[in-house]
């Protein structure tokens, strides 16, 4: 399936520089692409965060709290939940998840009833999903090489980030609001599954290879 099948978008407006719309909508399956993985992530950060304030509880009254998500040693919610990286803003981390993750829902749920948005407003979730994205790869480095154990709630914010920025911005480049060598622009329009599948292969492939002996033990 083409870019153009996914994301067969509306227009407003005659355009601005080099034919550019004014306004850009989207097609049904760019919009559910962008309230499924809203969803994942602020399911994620939602669990994350009830999890943690459980953990707060416990500690209070000198009990103690394991998530259902804290498997075994490496699979362990709890220990990326105590950790320094857990609250890297100097609050946890999946607040601004909830945050983030439901403006992004309210985009795609606009869109699926009609909303166009101009450059600037594309440019800045794109903006946003980088920033996102660039924050989920900073965590899990970190995840892996610092705190040494693994959060599937977290793994699966990570993945949905990937997916929302990796579509957003094959949208933006479809629309020329970013630049791009006309080959690059083609390859990616046509093969626009590539990158996300790659990149989440990637990281699958770190998390095995990580881990290789407690995996294969």
């Amino acid at each position: 399936m083409t870019m153009t099948a996914l994301d067969d978008v509306s227009t407003d407006g005659d355009g601005g520089q080099a034919g550019r719309p004014d306004a850009v909508g989207s097609g049904r399956g760019f919009a559910l692409l962008l309230v499924i993985t809203g969803f994942a992530g602020l399911l994620a950060a939602w669990v994350i965060t009830l999890d943690k304030f459980k953990l707060l509880e416990a500690k209070v009254e000198g009990d103690t709290f394991t998530p259902a998500c804290s498997l075994n040693p490496v699979v362990s919610c709890g220990s990326v939940m105590e950790s320094d990286q857990a609250a890297a803003f100097g609050f946890p981390n999946p607040m601004l998840g909830i945050a983030t993750y439901s403006v992004v829902i309210a985009i795609g749920m606009a869109l699926l009833a009609g909303a166009r948005f101009r450059r600037w407003y594309w440019l800045g979730l794109n903006a946003g999903t980088l920033f996102g994205v660039g924050f989920c790869t900073w965590l899990m480095y970190q995840s892996l090489y610092n705190i040494n154990a693994l959060c599937l709630w977290c793994s699966l914010a990570w993945v949905a980030t990937i997916v929302m920025f990796c579509y957003v911005t094959v949208h933006n480049l479809r629309h020329r609001f970013l630049p791009a060598p006309q080959g690059l622009r083609r390859a990616l329009l046509e093969f626009h599954w590539v990158p996300p599948v790659l990149w989440t292969g990637v990281i699958g492939m770190l998390v095995l290879t990580r881990w290789w002996d407690f995996w294969t033990g």
